[in-house]
């Protein structure tokens, strides 16, 4: 027999939110068929119209508050939540830091792993934290416009306060804005690949205050770019770099392979747990440091070190952990897939006089498998794996060197559970609790620390 849902589209009902998805929706149920809806929070109580079903769910859209959660904010923007700049924007800050302990809490109890998970880290002051922007450039009813994309599309949205960013990089953008406007520069036109300007990266080191702006252009030829420089630097005291990034590529990779510096420096500096680290455009650096102080020190102390332990930072990227973690232990050795990155993590060790590291270019589970042969004995391996997170060949290489500690740094909490029971299943087991930290306040993402000992 064909199911039919108990609901339809565009229909509207009464329902009682329960939980709060992954992705920060609000979820109820009618004859336990799943309805996730934007907008709302547990403890409410809602009129909602659906807007999508599907065989399993459906999604819906509030259209009147019955019960509002005294963790409700109202004082919301609505571009925030259209672009997903802000998607937790209408959950208070507390609120917001206990969903992410409970979404960790909730993916364990269904994985039957008993396991502490303690609160959730925050931040004093839970926006304007970004350090890094990247904004596209459009033309909009005859003029430039920069802002956000409209979630799910390529429609960009027009923004000047963008809430999570350091405001010292909304002002930049809009000053260039401005230029792209009074010099005439074409916007790029996504749809038929034409005009120049396709995007507006901005960096500033949190610490350093030293700023590096990046113009992205689909040609090499960059018109009026003296005096655009000339009137960038003049309104910008900080600016220390402008960059041209040619990418002719019709793609959602931002940045193109030629950079040409029309002012100042490659790169721009800035301080992390009181070293100096070079960061050029195309730099991987966490964009929310306060926080990242917060989460390696959480990394360095759940590691144990006495000085006298061999660490492996796997997923090493430019050099951030390892470096950190250089001066509490005898040796480091970083391994890192992109090229780039462990250039920039050899140039970092130089720059902060740190010699007992070594940075390789591999994928994380063949040069552990290569450490292995060459008869290297690891203390303590550290992991900051991508999303995906670890391969099981990688638990497979780690766990043969026999490490008696294994550090993960996790962006992904789901991946993180997964992971832990492989490690379970070689003979590690958790050593304290897992620790969250907000990364990204506003935003649904969740960082998490947690130690594995040998059994």
């Amino acid at each position: 027999m064909k199911f039919k849902a108990p609901v339809a589209k565009n229909q509207e009902y009464t329902g009682d939110i329960i939980d709060l998805t992954y992705q920060g929706m609000g979820v109820a149920k009618i004859e336990d068929f799943p309805i996730f809806i934007t907008n709302a929070l547990p403890n409410e109580k809602v009129v909602f119209a659906v807007t999508k079903v599907a065989k399993t769910y459906a999604f819906g859209r509030v259209v009147k508050f019955i019960e509002k959660s005294p963790q409700r904010v109202d004082s919301v923007n609505v571009t925030y939540t259209q672009t997903g700049i802000a998607p937790l924007q209408h959950l208070s800050y507390e609120g917001q830091l206990a969903f992410k302990q409970h979404q960790v809490v909730e993916l364990l109890k269904k994985s039957h792993l008993d396991i502490d998970v303690a609160k959730t880290v925050g931040m004093e002051t839970p926006y304007h934290y970004r350090n890094k922007a990247q904004v596209p450039v459009r033309e909009i009813n005859g003029q430039i416009e920069t802002g956000f994309y409209k979630r799910g599309s390529h429609t960009v949205v027009p923004i000047e306060d963008f809430y999570i960013q350091d405001p010292k990089i909304d002002e930049a953008i809009i000053v260039v804005r401005d230029l792209l406007r009074r010099f005439h520069l074409d916007a790029y036109d996504e749809t038929n690949n034409t005009g120049v300007i396709k995007t507006i990266m901005v960096r500033r080191g949190y610490y350093s205050h030293e700023m590096m702006i990046v113009i992205v252009t689909r040609t090499h030829k960059l018109s009026m770019v003296n005096e655009l420089v000339a009137e960038i630097t003049k309104a910008l005291p900080e600016v220390k770099s402008i960059i041209q990034n040619v990418n002719p590529q019709q793609t959602n990779v931002l940045l193109g392979d030629t950079d040409r510096v029309h002012f100042g420096s490659p790169v721009i500096h800035d301080q992390l747990m009181g070293l100096t680290f070079e960061i050029s455009a195309h730099s991987f650096y966490q964009v929310n440091p306060q926080q990242t102080e917060k989460l390696y020190q959480f990394a360095i102390d759940k590691a144990q070190l006495t000085g006298e332990e061999t660490v492996i930072d796997a997923y090493c990227g430019i050099g951030t952990i390892s470096l950190a973690v250089a001066k509490h232990a005898k040796h480091v050795y970083g391994v890192e897939m992109v090229k780039t990155a462990i250039s920039d993590a050899k140039t970092n060790a130089n720059l902060n006089h740190i010699d007992n590291v070594d940075f390789v270019v591999g994928k994380a589970e063949n040069q552990m498998a290569r450490w292995q042969e060459a008869g290297l004995k690891a203390d303590v391996i550290m992991v900051d794996p991508p999303r995906k997170g670890l391969a099981p060949e990688f638990i497979e290489a780690a766990t043969a060197v026999k490490p008696s500690r294994v550090v993960y740094v996790s962006c992904n909490p789901a991946t993180l559970v997964r992971d832990i029971q492989v490690f379970m299943d070689h003979g590690y087991h958790v050593d304290g609790d897992i620790q969250p930290v907000d990364q990204f306040p506003q935003t649904t993402s969740i960082e998490c620390v947690v130690s594995l000992v040998k059994d």
